[in-house]
């Protein structure tokens, strides 16, 4: 039975058919064959690689060393596979060599059309153009190409090509210098900007550590002090206690004071006044009463006197060389004029003679009485 990578070819026994091949092909299956009869050899599938080194001339003249890698395998038809085995059945190795030559040929064609700027710029279109044209020696012969690749191209010390690569190679350096010193630059903000943060971040950390640290110092002087504080704010409360109590005896005692000795004083004092305004108002009455009086009493003896002195005033009239008009008229107006005289002096002896009210006296002082008769 043959591998998954591999064709049986059959042979020995007479195929039918005119174009019927001298073996059978059998692959993917396995099949008996008469050891006798027929002999079985086996044809590989697997793929496969040739190099190919070759000096070609450029459009230009120039001799390049090229190098290319070629995969390539037998095909999968049967054509393709009896093509291969009537040709490499005897020697399978001589396929890497026959397809490195063919190759080498198309390549020396191809790369003498081109310059070396289009081969330089160009390899893959290169590549694809001897692919194209080796294809059909390559199919007639059964084997199939997978790819070309083309591993190197020097000039073979001239410098042509590391001419051709300095302007680009001097503007990859400055765009490469340009973009190392933005990277630079770049990376030196970062640098500073990541020294920043670090010193941002330190500055905040401290910050925060002395933060704690206050706190916890605060707790434990806090805590240090909640003992002696509590003393003192009881010891407080006691002197405010006592303070309230003491206030509140002095009140109580003020009270009693108030009650005892300043209440009975102030009576005292009030009854004193009292007996004291009745002494005056009875001394003031006194004296009202004994200025009355008096009064009545001068009135009295003015009155006792009155005739008497009407009479000296007629004794002195009796001698006077009076007229008397209109007759008794006359007469009574005179009398009458005498008599009303008489009161005037009267009024006038009398208020000459008054005596003014007596002003209070202390108690226990005595007023003496006023005798009318000798004050007139």
């Amino acid at each position: 039975m043959p591998a998954p990578n591999e064709a049986l070819l059959i042979s020995g026994r007479k195929q039918r058919g005119a174009d019927a091949l001298p073996f059978k092909i059998v692959t993917g299956h396995g099949v008996f064959v008469t050891p006798v009869l027929s002999k079985a050899t086996r044809l590989t599938l697997a793929m496969q690689e040739a190099e190919v080194a070759e000096d070609a001339y450029t459009k230009q003249g120039l001799t390049l060393a090229v190098r290319a890698v070629i995969a390539f395998k037998v095909g999968d038809d049967h054509e393709s596979i009896a093509a291969a085995a009537r040709r490499f059945q005897g020697d399978q190795g001589q396929m890497p060599t026959l397809v490195g030559r063919i190759f080498s040929g198309h390549l020396r064609s191809i790369i003498g059309s081109m310059t070396v700027e289009s081969i330089i710029r160009e390899q893959q279109t290169l590549a694809d153009a001897i692919v194209d044209a080796s294809k059909p020696e390559m199919a007639r012969i059964g084997l199939a190409v997978d790819s070309l690749q083309i591993s190197s191209i020097d000039d073979k010390g001239v410098g042509y090509i590391k001419a051709l690569a300095a302007p680009h190679q001097a503007r990859v350096n400055q765009e490469a210098s340009v973009a190392q010193a933005d990277a630079d630059r770049q990376s030196a903000m970062a640098q500073q900007e990541s020294i920043r943060h670090q010193a941002e971040y330190a500055r905040q950390t401290a910050i925060a550590k002395a933060q704690y640290q206050a706190e916890i110092d605060q707790a434990q002087q806090t805590a240090a002090q909640a003992g002696p504080l509590a003393a003192a704010r009881a010891a407080q409360e006691v002197i405010t206690e006592r303070a309230l109590v003491a206030q509140r005896n002095a009140e109580l005692r003020e009270a009693e004071l108030i009650a005892e000795v300043i209440r009975p004083a102030e009576a005292e004092a009030e009854r004193i006044r009292a007996l004291a305004r009745a002494d005056a108002d009875a001394t003031k009455l006194s004296a009202e009463a004994a200025a009355a009086e008096g009064r009545i009493a001068l009135d009295q003896a003015i009155i006792e006197k009155l005739p008497e002195m009407l009479r000296a005033a007629a004794e002195g009239l009796r001698g006077a060389n009076v007229t008397v008009l209109d007759g008794a008229e006359g007469l009574n107006s005179v009398v009458a004029s005498l008599a009303a005289q008489g009161m005037t002096m009267l009024d006038a002896i009398r208020n000459g003679m008054r005596v003014e009210p007596a002003q209070p006296t202390k108690p226990g002082t005595e007023v003496a009485p006023i005798n009318p008769v000798a004050a007139a």
